[in-house]
C-alpha cells in the first residue's frame, strides 16, 4: 500500500472551498484523467479515469464527511483499492488549507514503477493547484452539499 499527502492553499473562505469539493461531478473539470463521475446516492460515486492509458471504473463511497471539516471514502469493488480523506482548515476568514491523503494499492509492474517515481504525488499535487485555481477563479462553488455522514 502506497500514500500520499499534499496540501495547498487556496484564496477562498472554508466554506466555498468545501462546497465545491462536494461537487464531485465536476471534478474532471480540474482531475486530470478522471473522465467522469456519477454520484450515484448522498454516499455512493461511481468513477471512470484514464491515467496514462489505463482506464478504470470504480465506486467510492464516502465514509464520513463533516461540512468544513472533512470527506473521507473508500472503493468499493472495481478495479482500485483506496482510500482517504480531504480536510479544510480555515487560515483566515478567506483563505482555506485542503490537504489530501490517500492510500491506494498500485497494480501492476508500470502503476508500482510509477508510483516509486512520484507519479501519483506529482498527480495529487497538479489536480490541487487546478483545484486552486477553478474555485479561486469562479469565487463560489457550483453548488454544494451540506448533509453530514
Amino acid at each position: 500500500m502506497s500514500h500520499v499527502k499534499e496540501s495547498i492553499a487556496v484564496d477562498v473562505p472554508v466554506r466555498t472551498a468545501y462546497d465545491q469539493w462536494t461537487q464531485f461531478e465536476s471534478f474532471p473539470q480540474f482531475m486530470d484523467g478522471v473522465e467522469r463521475i456519477d454520484q450515484r446516492t448522498d454516499t455512493l460515486t461511481h468513477w471512470v479515469t484514464k491515467i496514462a492509458g489505463v482506464e478504470r471504473e470504480f465506486d467510492a463511497e464516502i465514509t464520513e464527511q463533516v461540512p468544513d471539516e472533512k470527506v473521507a471514502w473508500v472503493t468499493i469493488g472495481g478495479q482500485t483499492e483506496q482510500s482517504g480523506v480531504v480536510t479544510f482548515e480555515p487560515i483566515d476568514p478567506s483563505h482555506t488549507r485542503v490537504t489530501l491523503m490517500m492510500d491506494f494499492d498500485p497494480e501492476g509492474m508500470a502503476e508500482t514503477i510509477g508510483d516509486k517515481l512520484g507519479f501519483v504525488d506529482r498527480q495529487v499535487k497538479g489536480d490541487l493547484k487546478r483545484f486552486k485555481h477553478f474555485i479561486e477563479e469562479r469565487g463560489m462553488p457550483t453548488g454544494q452539499w451540506r448533509g453530514e455522514v
